[in-house]
């Protein structure tokens, strides 16, 4: 797979709000670009800056379920603009950090904008994190915040993670998970949900709770943290409303998100999970 054929809308959206000087957009994605995550969601007041603290708690949920520490070696896969890297080296020193993209242009706002603490190191590398060119067992955790449904298959990844892990090694992902039951996409909004997810990420790859076990069984991972936050995640969408309108923004990008937001907040057969799986020995 090559850069050329990813098509991401969204990330297409914020970098021109970037390029256009969009402040708001530049505070909530200029670091990570994933959903919020509240303790306590009906104390969520709407705000920007309280969305930028809820990313950036979902980012350290993951870390935490990755078990990383000072003294890893860390890959995140799917970085996007580094905010999850930052995060790890805002917290473990010395540590040295990966993150892979297939998005070129993502990892060029990485590489300028996050950059090493004393004794940490940092390296951004174009790539397909489906077919990972680093050696086998060099990685003591692998970490993908929100991207894995972009990548063309969950089971290559897993086996590719498992590869880089050392024995008893950790993979924390959060991902949007269907319960084992009929698929979102085959019930009777399926044209409408699926042509509005796809016009606004980009191809989206989903998965059952139970197609997560097979894979990880395959791949010779074990399941340690699983952990549902769809409740503390809902007012992510309260926001992105929020900004689209109150930013007067126009187009078909707009009206996507706008539409998209009302039909998750309206939908119960997407869950928001926090996995994390370790590597036997």
């Amino acid at each position: 797979m090559t850069n050329s054929l990813i098509k991401l809308p969204y990330f297409d959206f914020l970098l021109t709000q970037f390029q256009d000087a969009n402040t708001n957009f530049e505070k909530a994605f200029g670091r990570h670009v994933h959903w919020g995550y509240w303790e306590n969601p009906e104390l969520a007041d709407g705000t920007v800056e309280d969305f930028t603290q809820a990313a950036e708690a979902l980012s350290n949920m993951i870390i935490d379920a990755a078990g990383i520490q000072s003294g890893m070696k860390v890959l995140d896969a799917g970085c996007g603009f580094g905010g999850t890297i930052a995060s790890m080296g805002d917290r473990f020193s010395p540590i040295e950090l990966v993150g892979i993209n297939i998005d070129e242009r993502q990892l060029e706002r990485a590489r300028t904008t996050v950059l090493p603490k004393e004794n940490n190191t940092h390296k951004f590398v174009q790539g397909d994190a489906c077919e990972l060119t680093f050696a086998s067992e060099s990685f003591d955790a692998v970490v993908a915040v929100e991207c894995i449904f972009h990548f063309p298959s969950r089971e290559a990844f897993f086996q590719e993670a498992a590869r880089v892990l050392k024995p008893g090694g950790k993979l924390a992902l959060s991902d949007f998970v269907e319960p084992n039951k009929e698929p979102l996409w085959k019930v009777h909004s399926r044209s409408i949900v699926e042509s509005i997810v796809n016009l606004l990420y980009g191809p989206v790859n989903t998965c059952t709770l139970n197609d997560y076990a097979a894979i990880a069984e395959m791949a010779g991972l074990r399941l340690c943290v699983e952990q549902d936050i769809t409740a503390e995640t809902m007012p992510t969408y309260d926001i992105l409303s929020l900004m689209t309108r109150n930013k007067g923004i126009q187009g078909v990008i707009a009206n996507w998100i706008n539409q998209a937001t009302a039909t998750a907040q309206g939908s119960r057969n997407i869950l928001y999970k926090v996995l994390a799986y370790e590597k036997l020995g």
